[in-house]
């Protein structure tokens, strides 16, 4: 598939997924088929996709049983490496969370952003949850980015980016969240390839 085609699969796809989240009614054969699609355009392979998943449920579970209602954790996982952001009431809870993700099976590392203070109001979870929107239809109206390449995070108007991105492309993205209203950090969490990687994955 040539790079024209892919990026109209890569649009179609976000379109369809926001479409799904949108409507409650969504047929579960458009959640199927948008699952699908993104494996085959993710440079994760599906395994480790499948992986990742586990390991957010997993771990959201394990830390919802130890913190309880006393915080507020994400859980973000992206090619078995873990990314903790949200607010815990004290240093030893933000340590005690990160032990407790890095024993959930399959993880490879953990990178806690946790802050100490009380839990944010749900107006600031949904400020958040705009830039992220925002990051995310920028990358896409990128011309010379993947936007499935990045998996976007923000909290407290931090920007996490992951994924698995050359150097080219981790500057690129970076530059566009900056640009972003509400932006105040970018923090990368990214595992960078080679530009001969990316040719060998986009060619398969």
């Amino acid at each position: 598939m040539n790079t024209a085609n892919r990026k109209r699969l890569t649009t179609l796809t976000l379109s369809i997924c926001l479409g799904a989240a949108l409507s409650a009614c969504a047929p579960v054969m458009v959640g199927s088929f948008a699952m699908g699609t993104m494996v085959a355009v993710d440079r994760r392979t599906a395994g480790t996709q499948v992986e990742d998943q586990g390991i957010e449920v997993r771990g959201a579970n394990r830390i919802q049983d130890y913190l309880g209602e006393r915080g507020h954790v994400n859980i973000t996982s992206y090619n078995r490496q873990v990314l903790l952001t949200g607010e815990v009431p004290s240093v030893q809870d933000k340590q005690q969370v990160e032990q407790v993700a890095t024993k959930v099976e399959n993880v490879r590392s953990v990178v806690n952003e946790l802050e100490v203070m009380g839990t944010t109001s749900l107006m600031q979870r949904s400020a958040d949850s705009l830039v992220t929107g925002k990051i995310k239809a920028s990358l896409v109206d990128a011309k010379d980015l993947y936007a499935t390449a990045f998996k976007v995070v923000t909290e407290h108007g931090t920007a996490y980016l992951m994924g698995r991105v050359t150097q080219r492309e981790a500057d690129r993205a970076t530059e566009i969240a900056r640009s972003i209203d509400g932006v105040k950090k970018v923090v990368r969490i990214l595992d960078i390839i080679s530009e001969e990687e990316l040719k060998a994955l986009t060619n398969k």
